[in-house]
């Protein structure tokens, strides 16, 4: 069958890293990017177009639109896309507030025939795949709690751009990363009803967070505990899952910069009561990112064969930024910081 036509708008790393998986995807043929950084536009020699500014780039035949701009405007690209009928696939976060996902999800009613779907990649690891599976088997019972650490170290390029600035980015560390983790929570139990946070900016003093402290109970009485963070001088990711009768532990997640350390999933059962031995752990090690390459795989599967949405749809990413807005309205001095 003849290639659907995408078209990317925001041709930085991770612009450029999806053209790499969309052109390997054999329903797929990127004809078109956008990006401030080019001086005029144009065509490369492959025929290639690009422009300078993304509401050009409606100009080019396109069915698919990916939206990997920043936080203030994706939503209004996500619109724009939908109301030329396209599919899109947008970045992680959907916006700055529950408000902008709720305004994309207005249009996207209004067209039903069309497919959005937005990149909470971490759902495409390995690791989190396998946990997924053992949490939905009932294996070792039912979830216990969550206790999660996600961060950034200094050199992320976190002063003087527009992540830093609430106004762009609508908030911090918590909506720009932790946003991961509070998605896999909700992926693997329900709803958080009850929040506490602390949320905090003294440190690189911007207008947004530079760390997020919270513990949450969800509707079923499970316990979730978060810190993201921006001060980890090294990066970090690490979530216990903590079940009946064993806790399973994701440790690292391999990412583009290899900087947080082997992706791992370690099982370690409950031990006999009756005796004091150490529990055992089994380790599983993932050598290789096949997340990327899922994602735009499913997403084109959906596309042709007219298949509903379930990971990274509108209601994920409003269920999600819900809960971010929760943690950012509970804590008393952040509350009052809160305008967007």
């Amino acid at each position: 069958m003849k290639k659907l036509r995408v078209g990317i708008v925001g041709y930085g790393i991770v612009g450029k890293r999806r053209r790499e998986y969309i052109d390997r995807n054999k329903y797929l043929k990127t004809i078109a990017v956008s990006d401030i950084n080019f001086k005029k536009d144009g065509a490369y020699s492959s025929g290639l177009l690009y422009f300078n500014d993304y509401k050009k780039i409606f100009s080019a035949n396109l069915d698919i639109l990916f939206v990997c701009l920043p936080n203030r405007y994706a939503p209004k690209a996500t619109i724009a896309g939908l109301n030329n009928n396209l599919h899109v696939f947008c970045e992680k976060p959907p916006g700055r507030s529950v408000n902008d996902i709720k305004e994309v999800i207005k249009i996207k009613k209004k067209k039903k025939k069309l497919k959005l779907k937005y990149g909470f990649n971490h759902r495409y690891h390995d690791s989190i795949i396998d946990a997924k599976k053992i949490i939905d088997s009932n294996k070792f019972g039912k979830i216990i709690n969550f206790r999660g650490v996600y961060g950034k170290s200094a050199i992320i390029p976190f002063t003087g751009e527009w992540r830093s600035k609430r106004s762009e980015a609508g908030g911090g560390i918590l909506l720009d990363q932790g946003i991961h983790m509070l998605d896999m929570m909700l992926y693997f139990s329900d709803e958080f009803v009850k929040v506490h946070s602390f949320v905090k900016n003294n440190f690189w003093n911007h207008d947004v967070e530079d760390n997020a402290y919270t513990i949450m109970e969800s509707k079923k009485g499970i316990i979730g505990m978060l810190h993201s963070t921006a001060t980890e001088w090294r990066h970090k990711f690490r979530l216990e899952i903590t079940l009946e009768k064993a806790q399973l532990e994701l440790s690292g997640i391999l990412s583009g910069s290899k900087s947080y350390g082997e992706e791992k999933l370690i099982i370690t059962k409950k031990k006999n009561s009756r005796n004091n031995k150490i529990p055992k752990e089994k380790v599983h090690r993932y050598l290789t990112d096949k997340s990327w390459k899922r994602e735009i795989d499913e997403f084109a599967s959906c596309i042709i064969n007219n298949k509903v949405i379930e990971n990274g749809n509108s209601n994920d990413a409003l269920n999600v930024m819900k809960l971010i807005q929760k943690i950012y309205k509970s804590d008393s001095i952040w509350k009052k910081k809160f305008t967007i």
